[in-house]
């Protein structure tokens, strides 16, 4: 499991950065945490209109952020393809502004690119998934957006499920999700 902070730009030669929205961040950073080959993830906002926003101001609605992870990872151990492909699977992506209980703009499903090459691989994960599985065919909500204004989330969010394992949104909301990675992508499971 892969407990490291590494923050936009921070990432080195021949690593990749990409930040994923699939409702509450805690959520998704302790699913990628475990992924193979992803080398750091960290809880941040992005792609609103303030600059610097606090946890606070996100949770209002009126800052146009989205809760999401960035995630820096390996590509030539994971690609972009296979992290969406786990991105999707642990998700609703056909839900527009909520996962579950949590409802507004910051918890809508969004895939936010550092490179072309990543907007294309995630447009094609959705036409993939669509052709795949016809009757999600014009439902998927799933923002693909090229990365801006990002900004690293509050420390208290860091790791949060590692932390907080047993604290009751964790034990019955991120807990399923992490058990879902675990038991459907085995393969990528990192040691």
């Amino acid at each position: 499991m892969h407990t490291t902070q590494i923050t936009l730009g921070q990432a080195q030669a021949g690593q990749a950065q990409i930040a994923l929205g699939g409702g509450c961040f805690w959520c998704v950073e302790a699913v990628f945490q475990r992924v193979r080959g992803v080398l750091g993830v960290e809880s941040g906002y992005c792609n609103g209109t303030l600059p610097n926003p606090s946890y606070e101001q996100v949770c209002t609605g009126t800052t146009g952020h989205a809760e999401v992870v960035l995630v820096t990872y390996d590509p030539t151990v994971i690609a972009t393809q296979q992290l969406l492909h786990i991105f999707f699977g642990v998700h609703d992506a056909t839900t527009l502004n909520r996962q579950g209980n949590d409802v507004g703009t910051q918890y809508r499903s969004g895939v936010y690119t550092t490179t072309p090459e990543q907007h294309a691989d995630a447009r094609q994960v959705i036409e993939d998934m669509q052709t795949q599985q016809p009757a999600l065919r014009g439902r998927i909500t799933t923002e693909v957006a090229t990365l801006a204004g990002y900004t690293q989330g509050e420390a208290y969010h860091q790791n949060y499920y590692v932390t907080n394992p047993h604290a009751g949104y964790c034990a019955f909301v991120v807990a399923p999700k992490v058990e879902k990675f675990l038991s459907t992508y085995r393969s990528f499971v990192a040691e």
